[in-house]
């Protein structure tokens, strides 16, 4: 994969959060491929892109603090997050053999599923296969879908699928 910052396609119209989070997930991924730091990128993020204008592209508002507790709450967890992620993935795929597109969106959905108990789990897991869905096509909304899932079973004892 190329080390440009990933480019969501054209998918449904997302609120205030779900913008908030698909900014979140880009911020993590060029924080995790540019090596750029917390304070840096939120900034970046809050000064140029949330509901700027970039290159004849309009970024939709986002809501600001949600951005900010997401993004800043992987980093803060992300010691804690990447093993719920790795024990719920398919055995033949560990964490470090996702791309890092996918890896940050894990990564934001299993901090909400952990940190944020005000979110219903169907709202937080139909958000992140959303996110998924602007950046890939089928296996991968899938693949969060499922993986979203069991961490909620086993972070909140809720959720749709089987182990």
């Amino acid at each position: 994969m190329a080390d440009t910052e990933p480019q969501p396609r054209s998918v449904k119209q997302a609120n205030k959060r779900g913008a908030a989070r698909l900014a979140a997930v880009q911020a993590l991924y060029q924080m995790d491929v540019g090596g750029t730091g917390l304070l840096e990128t939120v900034t970046e993020y809050e000064s140029y892109r949330l509901g700027q204008e970039i290159d004849g592209e309009t970024y939709r508002d986002a809501d600001a603090a949600w951005f900010r507790d997401v993004v800043s709450g992987v980093v803060r967890a992300q010691k804690s997050i990447d093993p719920l992620i790795h024990a719920s993935l398919p055995t033949d795929w560990p964490l470090s053999r996702l791309d890092t597109t996918l890896r940050a969106i894990l990564r934001a959905g299993c901090y909400e599923l952990s940190a944020r108990k005000d979110v219903p789990v169907a709202v937080i897991v139909s958000e992140y296969v959303d996110v998924a869905k602007a950046f890939y096509n089928d296996e991968e909304p899938k693949l969060v879908n499922a993986v979203l899932d069991r961490i909620a079973r086993s972070e909140r004892g809720e959720g749709k699928g089987r182990d």
